[in-house]
């Protein structure tokens, strides 16, 4: 076996061919199949990852023909991924399954159909009843389209390899995830369901369980007794665009923290599952979660900020007011920042603060994980005040330039003793030679194709996220304006975030 081939060394899975399939898009002309699934799929394509057979039919309300399907996704592989992707004979094979089919998405008669297509195609291309359903649709839609499938005989069963992929937001609350749970296991078993979270596919989100679990020095260090704090930020540097009116029902901790700012929280504070399968890695996740110390009784009055974006200038260029978006009320309250102090009250993180923030409009776009370590008990170095120390920090770059970086003090050369902090950095681009990412739903598509749900979230997964802002929700929803901090765009946030910190004698890290 030459070096390269060694299964230790190819990760925590060999790369497979997904069986023979037919996905199906509901939405499939919108900008979600447009920007991210189709080029997604092209990729996995012409790696040699899909087999011949695989089929696409797309469903929508557009009144297309296959051709004008195929020529649309033609365009946009080319606009939002690679015009070499969407050339050639890689593309011609890639195309010639593509199919498409109009419907009115809330008739009853439209599944009927859509079921005699999908028999029709297994019989011409060879997919053996294979089915992932794909909703890349309002969330409005997700209960008509699910109980029109059952209703068609098409929900199947465990172990038919039929699945359905429902992307965020999954639910608005506790009890409306808790009805759709119910709504989504009416129709199929647990097991088919693959709720899809895209930050989960992303590299260093990955690496951060092999960078904890398949490296000895880390794992004494990472406790309460070595950890002084966790901060999790995502910053993003566009407002809300035309998405207004979905904005005003949202708002930031349904839009980015019951889903992506939850997830890193649990892959940072878990302990190790017992196997990298799909149920140990979401029961360790589950465990974190329900740990989590409620923000009830008052406790999000002391340990929640929430800001919204008042005009500024990001990155140069003039950035208007939430208010003044298109589809937001004049005296809107909803925020678009949010920062919260959490506790995770377990064994190993008792005592630890977990800092979350996450908010649009912001100085630039990053997304990181910071681990905070302790000072040193006692200094030896005469001169050398506590104050000027700076504390170690391993930070996980999850975007832009994706990597790890060690912060750590160090001696500066010459006869007097004087230090400073320097940092060992791991990037991905430099250390694989890779000039861009792959594409997170790559990953994630495949391993649906698979059968492999570790990426995915369970639906205790879902409810228990929702347990732990259901209270921040319940105050923020019916709060008027006192309270709610604005901020310039192009800044990191509202006073009060950093007043967060502050008051434990922290602050944030400059990102």
């Amino acid at each position: 076996m030459a070096p390269d081939e060694n299964p230790l060394r190819l990760g925590m899975r060999r790369e497979r061919i997904a069986e023979p399939c037919i996905m199906v898009i509901f939405g499939a002309s919108g900008d979600l199949s447009r920007r991210k699934l189709m080029p997604a799929l092209a990729s996995l394509s012409a790696r040699r990852l899909l087999p011949p057979e695989f089929t696409v039919l797309g469903v929508g309300r557009t009144s297309w023909s296959d051709e004008q399907f195929r020529q649309a996704m033609q365009e946009a592989v080319a606009e939002f991924a690679d015009r070499e992707l969407a050339a050639g004979d890689q593309w011609k094979a890639f195309a010639g399954g593509l199919m498409y089919q109009c419907a009115d998405l809330g008739s009853a008669d439209v599944y009927g159909e859509l079921a005699r297509r999908l028999a029709d195609l297994d019989r011409i291309r060879g997919t053996g009843g294979n089915r992932v359903f794909y909703l890349a649709m309002p969330p409005s839609m997700y209960a008509p389209i699910i109980g029109g499938l059952g209703e068609a005989g098409l929900g199947s069963g465990p172990g038919t390899g039929t699945r359905i992929i429902i992307e965020k937001p999954f639910g608005r609350d506790l009890a409306s995830a808790q009805a759709l749970n119910r709504d989504v296991n009416r129709v199929f078993d647990e097991s088919q369901v693959y709720r899809i979270d895209h930050y989960l596919g992303k590299e260093t989100v990955q690496n951060l369980l092999v960078f904890r679990f398949a490296n000895a020095f880390l794992e004494p260090t990472w406790n309460r007794q070595f950890i002084d704090h966790v901060q999790i930020s995502v910053a993003e540097d566009i407002g809300i665009g035309d998405r207004g009116g979905y904005y005003e029902e949202a708002g930031v901790l349904r839009d980015m923290f019951q889903n992506h700012l939850l997830q890193l929280l649990c892959l940072v504070a878990m302990e190790a599952p017992v196997a990298f399968e799909a149920d140990a890695v979401r029961d360790e996740k589950v465990k974190v979660l329900r740990a989590v110390r409620s923000l009830d009784a008052g406790a999000h009055r002391v340990h929640a900020v929430r800001g919204q974006y008042v005009a500024g200038q990001v990155l140069g260029r003039p950035a208007g007011a939430y208010r003044d978006a298109g589809g937001v009320h004049p005296a809107s309250v909803t925020p678009t920042y949010a920062a919260l102090k959490l506790h995770v009250d377990n064994w190993r993180w008792q005592g630890v603060p977990f800092y979350l923030r996450s908010g649009k409009q912001l100085a630039r776009k990053t997304s990181e994980i910071s681990v905070v370590y302790r000072q040193v008990p006692h200094l030896l170095f005469g001169g050398v005040a506590r104050a000027d120390l700076v504390p170690n920090v391993i930070s996980l770059r999850i975007q832009p330039d994706e990597g790890i970086a060690l912060s750590f003090e160090a001696k500066r050369p010459g006869t007097s003793l004087r230090m400073r902090p320097v940092e060992m950095d791991f990037s991905y681009g430099s250390a694989f030679g890779l000039l861009e990412m792959p594409n997170a739903y790559e990953r994630l598509l495949l391993d649906c194709m698979l059968g492999d749900s570790t990426l995915f979230t369970r639906r205790d997964e879902v409810e228990a996220a929702w347990r732990v802002l259901q209270p921040v929700l319940d105050a923020w929803d019916h709060a008027t304006e006192e309270g709610l901090e604005f901020y310039e765009s192009g800044t990191w946030g509202p006073a009060a975030a950093d007043d967060l910190l502050r008051a434990d004698g922290r602050r944030w890290r400059r990102m």
